[in-house]
């Protein structure tokens, strides 16, 4: 081996001298021709050795290998040629020489080309770098240096607004008027807006009241923004009142821009689903407004297959297809205005589909692709939140070639934690990977798969550099060339692992360099770390890239690494061995979250705070789970791992209670469960309330006014505790305290008010978190007496029981009456929140002060307003409602009224939310309190129930509740005279109630012959009583008689040992539990007795026949579709000493199999004949008694057995076929076996066939035939089979005609010719023996007898030759008869002799030997000896 690879050595050298690579580097070697001397410096430290020559198996397995060569070798080698080569080799290297030095030449022209381009690109690369330092040095946030400045001018005069700027980049500049963007484009002459320098200014030639303002001016840049203020004063020459009288000029034009209307709420969407958020806007979309952008979890979306967004004026949507646990977050949409961005959010869950099969896991989530090579990828991903049925065991991870177009799995065994090395993939190919979770049920639902990725070499950019020449063109220089002649690979260099697993380590290393300018692939070689046994790790497979998973590790066990590079022209020498490494621990679970703290936010919602583990650096995140308080039903909220120790809970139910845990994500799987938090009761957020609205002015006494005003709109989550007023006067801008004590009522009195003056009030409203904002300030109000006559204004407007077609409204009458009382009021309504079209709702004043409207469309909105009469006319109209929608929200419920347990009547009401001060109201006719003394309320939960003492007619009326909090929450109810009535009914049945009957009384027979009769009631309590009465004298339990009574399931039973005559009669069970009571009669005479008392008395001997062996099953028989007769019988209770015999007639019957494991035994009757007519018995017995079974096959019974045996039969008969015969057709059917019982007829074409000189019907034991002599053509037809068992009738057929009927004619004339051959053939029919033996010197004598039609001709033979007649043969030849006489026989007569007979029908040989003996001698044994 080591010469051939030093002849190869030589080879190589001798190519080297024929050509020359252009190396483009900054170090120049001149080289005349290659000698063994510079060849040698490779060799000594990299081997050369051919692919063709050596198997990388040889070369691991040669220990004494030369690995490096030396000169002492080279030398040895190279002398034998030395001579030969020196004067060749001089020549060649002049003229070699010559060559190289021309393309030195051309090498150091492109050379120095090439280092001035480089050159050239690095000083442009620094200049570019320097400009870049000195841009960001110069980088400064936007400032005013000069800032505005405010201005006063005379209405006409101009005026010029500046300020200085300075900010790098430079920044972009807005100036604001009031708040809102300037523009000036509408008139340009009047206007003018420069920059210049820094300098930004504004000039207004001529100056109107309406330029007076605010003005402003914003710089923004990537590094932040600066704003400056300054004001204009416009003073007017006819004074302030006359300049603001003045209209204004359209010099600022402001669009007026979108803002967003109505939004998205959080949302569920079903895993593989879609969805549609969408968002309105208050007015069309301005044009640099119509980009609305959407974001998931601060990451804007893009139009995309699965993501659909559109804009349209006045609303935007996104729609999500195929949605994927991904694609759960945060959702916002954001909308550019006039001041920035708005926003709107929401949280959008996706919900687990339904699972790949029963109790199957979730899918796993978040899939990535690292490390990507050649052959190699790394894949991440998340566990997923809903392990199924059983905890998830692990992970199957699979891939997909879009080439190939299937799923194919990468492990085999499950990979426990999240993260799995794929290694054996084809370079330049798409793929893309899933994974499965598996627990005990299966394989769950697959992840979403990840994008395609293209499996390529990373590194391959870094071994191409692209040198730009002159003209545009480009010369690409791989590193690969510029390695000279090296042909074999380096070894690798630095390797190391770079994954280490419980089940697995990824090892890396870097590429050699020189590569030898082929693909390369690896070897990879492992030992146990501390021995120098090195072993091929990968054995079958093909590394490709630097990386390599090792998974058949031994746990515990240290293992060094090392690497060869391979390509066609070799294998390099080992890498370094890598650091001793084994497998890791198995990574361990994170620890859960602890103090896991829900907090009230809305009606809906929970916000939930978790303090993260210790240890949080391999958590990817939290799920989260929820149950209903005491029930354990626990379900997901995310299936996406949240990141923060918060979340807001959506989706709960209102007034639910609920309690909350969360898991810990992370690659080693999810932790367990935290404990449970505090359950929460859901309900919003305590706040201060809103501000209160319409204030209105009831009553003025010249130095006092009593106002009222509406409650706040939201109570902030708790009931209002008073209110604060202000007070100005009109004009004045200071508003001044009224009141210091939080007014508990709607309505205060101020005083110290100076008359004629006008005055503005606001209102505050208070609970128990502070004081709300104030309301809107009320219109000036003059402080002067009332004396008008008509009334004052109705107020305090309240709606209640809002339904979809009808509402009622409250209202409180005015506190100024007039001249004279209120008679009644009027009400008008207005369809729409703003029209002030008002309409009455009736013709009459309404003398209440409630009213329930009625007729109103569904959805729609309304205002009212109430107006009070009296004999002056109608006064002032209440201010209008609040607009109210007619539509009943979800949820509303009605008062329910009925009679409770204990028999008082009662009305209930349900309210479907509740906050902590939530109070139910109760009212008769709206205002009237509720009589104590008659009536109670009791309170529970959400739930109100008001009772009834002793309800007479003064309780009819109307009744109303209404939520103290939410008067949106409200009902009433019309308690007539006949509820009265109808209820009064029903509490007299409850007070006095009767004990409900189950099931009356049964009778029941036990197999032991005890009697039962019993009843079955509702389920009593344990005071319950009960008494039985037998014709009318109460009964007690005794030993013969036992009573028993199960109070917990109404069960009242009498047990009867032995019934008799003295036990019929009349039986009454009477029952009382407390107030309910109830009794049930059983008449258990006559017929009804006498069949229960027979049936106990069989059923008694029964029993006693089966304290010893029994029959389980009698004797029975039974036919076969074999026909064959079983007869059987079953028995049970045995043990050994049972015996079982058979009888018939009374003799035993010995052909019985009894297999005492089953107890069953039978008797099989192959064929049935009359014998099998008898009386069979079957006695069974041991020490404890016996018992007889008896069975008797006679007359009618031997009759039906001979029926089901003759249908048996008839059953089992095959087709019919056809036998043709010398005589003529044989039709025939074959059966199991053919008894007399069953009757056969024959018909030929519907005609019945009798026994005729032609036919001939006959049968046998297992056939059924007839026979039709000399058929014709007459005889052409359809033939059929009757078979009549005695109650049906069986048929088969047979269609001869036709063909069918040809080929049987002609088959019957060729076997009747046959027979007429054979009947006249020639033939010997009486003969000669075998073996015949005759002594010597006598005369031998053979005859036979033939016949034949003609005569048939007779010839004799001595062994196959005809004996003529003469000398010593004589042959004699009569009619039917041939003799042959041999004389004087000798010696030699022996042998075989033979007579052939023939005529024109056929011939026949009769042989027959002859044996001579001499005298003295035996004859032999088996002949015939004759004298």
């Amino acid at each position: 081996m080591e010469t051939r690879t030093v002849m190869r050595r030589e080879q190589e050298a001798q190519s080297s001298q024929m050509s020359h690579s252009v190396e483009l580097s900054s170090h120049v070697k001149k080289k005349t021709f290659a000698s063994s001397d510079e060849e040698a410096s490779y060799a000594d430290f990299y081997p050369i050795i051919p692919g063709n020559l050596m198997s990388v198996k040889e070369i691991l397995n040669i220990g004494n290998f030369p690995r490096h060569r030396t000169w002492e070798v080279l030398k040895e080698t190279m002398a034998a040629d030395e001579e030969y080569c020196r004067d060749k080799w001089t020549m060649f290297g002049n003229e070699a020489e010559k060559v190289e030095i021309d393309v030195i030449r051309n090498q150091q022209v492109m050379r120095t080309r090439v280092d001035r381009m480089a050159l050239r690109q690095q000083a442009e690369q620094k200049a570019s770098a320097h400009l870049r330092y000195l841009e960001d040095l110069s980088r400064k946030a936007p400032d005013f240096p000069i800032p505005l400045r405010a201005h006063t001018v005379w209405e006409g005069m101009a005026v010029k607004l500046s300020c200085t700027i300075q900010g790098c980049p430079p920044p972009k500049v807005t100036w604001y008027k009031d708040g809102v963007p300037l523009s000036v484009s509408v008139q340009p002459w009047n206007y003018s807006l420069k920059q210049k320098f820094g300098l930004n200014s504004l000039e207004i030639r001529r100056c109107t009241l309406s330029d007076a303002g605010e003005y402003k001016v914003r710089a923004e840049s990537p590094l932040g923004e600066a704003t400056t203020f300054g004001t204009l004063v416009v003073n007017s020459y006819q004074g302030a009142v006359a300049g603001s009288e003045r209209s204004q000029t359209p010099v600022l034009v402001l669009e007026q821009e979108a803002l967003f209307d109505a939004t998205f709420p959080p949302s569920w969407v079903k895993e593989g689903g879609s969805l549609t958020l969408r968002c309105g806007f208050s007015s069309a979309l301005l044009s640099f407004q119509k980009e609305v952008a959407w974001f998931r979890d601060g990451v804007q979306l893009h139009q995309s297959s699965t993501a659909d967004i559109k804009t349209e004026s006045q609303s935007s949507s996104i729609t999500l297809r195929a949605v994927h646990k991904e694609h759960e977050g945060v959702y916002s949409a954001r909308l550019r205005t006039w001041d920035g961005v708005q926003e709107r959010s929401a949280f959008v869950y996706v919900k687990d589909a339904s699972a790949a099969l029963p109790g199957g896991p979730a899918s796993p989530l978040a899939v990535q692709v690292s490390d990507l090579n050649k052959d190699y990828v790394f894949l991440t991903w998340e566990p997923p939140s809903a392990d199924g049925a059983s905890p998830v065991e692990g992970y199957y991870v699979e891939r997909y070639d879009i080439g190939e177009g299937q799923w194919v799995r990468c492990n085999e065994a499950v990979q426990r934690a999240c993260h799995f090395p794929v290694f054996g993939l084809k370079e330049g190919t798409m793929y893309q990977f899933r994974v499965c979770a598996v627990n005990k049920a299966g394989a769950g639902r697959p992840s979403k798969a990840t994008e395609p990725v293209l499996t390529a070499d990373p590194l391959e950019h870094t071994r191409t550099m692209v040198v730009k020449v002159d003209r545009g063109r480009e010369i690409i220089i791989t590193k690969d060339q510029l390695e000279g002649q090296i042909r074999v690979p380096f070894p690798p260099t630095d390797v190391a692992v770079c994954q280490v697993s419980d089940s697995y380590v990824v090892l890396s290393w870097t590429e050699p360099d020189p590569r030898g300018r082929e693909p390369l692939t690896f070897y990879v070689e492992r030992s146990l770390a501390g021995k120098n046994s090195w072993q091929l790790a990968s054995m079958d497979m093909v590394v490709n890239s630097p990386r390599f998973p090792a998974f058949d590790l031994v746990k515990g066990k240290e293992y060094c690494f090392r690497v060869r590079s391979i390509n066609k022209y070799g294998v390099s020498d080992p890498s370094e061995p890598s650091a001793p490494v084994s497998l890791g621990e198995q990574q361990a679970v994170p620890a859960p979250a602890t103090s896991v703290l829900p907090i009230r936010d809305t009606d809906t919602s929970v916000l939930l705070k978790w303090q993260e583990p210790k240890k949080k650096d391999d958590i990817l995140g939290y799920y989260l789970y929820y149950s209903e308080t005491g029930k354990q039903d626990w379900k997901t909220i995310n299936n996406k791992p949240v990141t923060k120790p918060r979340f807001t809970v959506h989706g709960l139910k209102t007034q639910k209670e609920y309690v909350f845990r969360v898991k810990s994500v992370g690659r080693a799987g999810n932790s367990k469960y935290s404990d449970e938090s505090p359950s929460i009761l859901v309900k919003p957020a305590i706040s201060v309330p809103s501000p209160p609205s319409a204030i209105a002015l009831l009553l003025c006494t010249g130095s006092e006014m009593v106002l009222t005003w509406r409650a706040p709109a939201r109570s902030g989550g708790d009931p209002v505790r008073g209110y604060y007023l202000d007070q100005r006067e009109k004009g004045l801008a200071t508003w001044r305290e009224v009141n210091t004590k939080p007014a508990k009522e709607r309505q205060y009195k101020v005083g110290s008010l100076t008359g004629g003056h006008y005055y503005q009030f606001r209102v505050f409203a208070a609970n128990v978190v502070g004081v709300g904002k104030p309301s809107e300030a009320s219109e000036a109000f003059l402080c002067e007496k009332w004396t008008m006559p008509e009334p004052g204004c109705p107020y305090d407007l309240e709606f209640r029981e809002v339904r979809h077609s009808s509402l009622v409204l409250l209202w409180e009458a005015p506190l100024y009456e007039g001249e004279s009382p209120i008679t009644g009021y009027l009400l008008e309504i207005s369809q729409g929140d703003q029209s002030e079209d008002w309409t009455a709702l009736s013709d009459e004043p309404i003398p209440d002060n409630f009213f329930k409207v009625s007729g109103l469309k569904a959805g729609q909105t309304y205002r009212l307003r109430v107006s009070a009469v009296n004999k002056a006319g109608v006064g002032w109209a209440s201010l209008p409602s609040e607009p109210i929608t007619a539509q009943t929200k979800p949820g509303t419920k009605n008062i329910e009224v009925g009679v409770d347990d204990d028999g008082f009547i009662f009305l209930a009401y349900e309210a479907a939310e509740m906050t902590d001060g939530s109070r139910f109201l109760w009212s008769k006719n709206y205002r009237e309190a509720i009589d104590a003394g008659r009536s109670s309320v009791k309170d529970e939960k959400n739930r109100s129930v008001l009772t009834f003492a002793d309800p007479t007619e003064e309780d009819v009326g109307l009744y109303t509740v209404v939520m103290s909090d939410n008067t949106d929450l409200s009902s009433s109810y019309a308690f007539t005279s006949e509820d009265l009535e109808r209820l009064k009914e029903l509490s007299w049945q409850v007070r006095n109630p009767l004990i409900a009957l189950k099931s009356g009384w049964q009778v029941e027979v036990t197999e032991k012959g005890h009697v039962r009769l019993w009843l079955r009631t509702e389920t009593l309590s344990s005071a319950a009583e009960l008494r039985l009465i037998l014709n009318d004298r109460e009964i007690s339990s005794t030993p013969r008689r036992k009573i028993n009574f199960d109070k917990a399931s109404g069960l009242v039973e009498i047990l009867f040992d032995q019934l008799s005559q003295e036990d019929e009669g009349s039986y009454t069970a009477q029952l009382q539990d407390c107030r309910a009571r109830n009794q049930f009669t059983l008449v258990f005479v006559d017929q009804k007795f006498r069949q229960a008392l027979a049936l106990a008395e069989a059923n008694r001997r029964d029993h006693q026949r089966k304290s010893g062996p029994y029959f389980l099953e009698f004797l029975s028989w039974i036919v076969t579709e074999d026909c064959e007769l079983i007869m059987k019988c079953k028995v049970t209770n045995v043990n050994k000493d049972t015996k079982l015999k058979w009888f018939k007639d009374g003799v035993e019957v010995t052909q019985v199999v009894y297999d005492q494991s089953s107890g069953l035994s039978t008797l099989t009757v192959p064929q049935v004949t009359k014998k099998e007519a008898g009386s069979y018995k079957a006695v069974v017995s041991d020490g404890r008694g016996e018992d007889v079974s008896t069975l008797k096959l006679l007359d009618d019974e031997y009759d039906r057995l001979l029926q089901h045996l003759s249908k048996q039969c008839a059953l089992s008969a095959g087709p019919v076929r056809i036998q043709c015969t010398p005589e003529g057709f044989k039709l025939y059917c074959s059966l199991k076996y053919y008894l007399s019982y069953l009757k056969t007829s024959w018909y030929f074409k519907e005609r019945r066939i009798d026994q005729e000189a032609r036919t001939k019907p006959s049968n046998s034991m297992q056939k059924v035939w007839i026979e039709i002599f000399n058929p014709t053509e007459n005889d052409k037809g359809k033939y059929t089979l009757e078979m009549f068992d005695g109650q049906e009738t069986h048929k088969r057929h047979l269609d001869l005609s036709g063909q069918a009927f040809a080929d049987a004619l002609l088959e019957y004339q060729r076997l009747k010719q046959v027979a007429i051959a054979e009947k006249n053939r020639a033939r010997v029919t009486k003969g000669l023996p075998d073996v015949v033996a005759i002594m010597e010197g006598k005369s031998l004598c053979l005859t036979c007898f033939v016949d034949g039609d003609p005569a048939p001709e007779l010839f004799w033979l001595r062994n196959d030759r005809e004996i003529a007649s003469a000398g010593q043969f004589n042959i004699s030849k009569e009619p039917k008869c041939t003799t042959l006489t041999v004389n004087n026989v000798t010696m030699e007569d022996s042998g075989n002799y033979s007579v052939f007979v023939r005529n024109k029908y056929g011939s026949q040989t009769v042989n027959v030997t002859v044996s001579v003996y001499k005298h003295g001698d035996k004859p032999p044994a088996n002949a015939v000896e004759l004298f």
